[in-house]
């Protein structure tokens, strides 16, 4: 007669780690906020922060980032169309498909944009450096501001490419 003797193991957990000073009982985290589902904050009541309004842009540095997603051929010339008066529609088109910006390169930049306002705040002269990899350009433009209180695209330059020519 033969006798097999079967072995049953039981696992075993692991013995418990003391807290020492590197290591801290683990505790399980919530994964979103009480009340909300994950990723939204919850709003107002006590203990939250105070919610700070958005950063508004100043209508020139807007204008300059528009201008320079439609003359880097990221966005069409008609994207244009509201927020331009005057002959700026037509420079746009003469100088959106022949731009130095629109070339295979790195993405366009905008570096700094600065402006000068006259006397009556009907108008702005702005003024805004792009940088392309290492290559820095220069992009010139006015603003007026209309009856509505809308600031327009009047006049764009870029590198001296959308100046009108000078006779002499």
């Amino acid at each position: 007669m033969t006798t097999t003797n079967t072995t049953t193991t039981t696992p075993v957990a692991p013995a418990p780690v003391a807290p020492t000073a590197t290591t801290r009982p683990r505790t399980p985290r919530p994964r979103t906020a009480s009340g909300g589902p994950a990723g939204i904050r919850p709003r107002g009541g006590a203990g939250t922060h105070p919610r700070t309004a958005p950063r508004v842009l100043p209508p020139y540095t807007v204008f300059a980032e528009r201008l320079l997603a439609v003359l880097s051929g990221e966005r069409p010339v008609h994207w244009m169309l509201g927020h331009t008066v005057g002959e700026a529609y037509e420079q746009l088109v003469r100088l959106a498909p022949t731009t130095p910006l629109r070339s295979l390169g790195p993405r366009p930049v905008l570096r700094r944009c600065a402006v000068q306002l006259d006397p009556h705040r009907t108008a702005m002269e702005a003024f805004a450096s792009i940088a392309t990899g290492r290559r820095v350009r220069a992009m010139a433009f006015r603003l007026e501001r209309g009856p509505d209180q809308r600031w327009r695209c009047a006049a764009v330059e870029l590198d001296g490419l959308g100046a009108p020519p000078r006779h002499p």
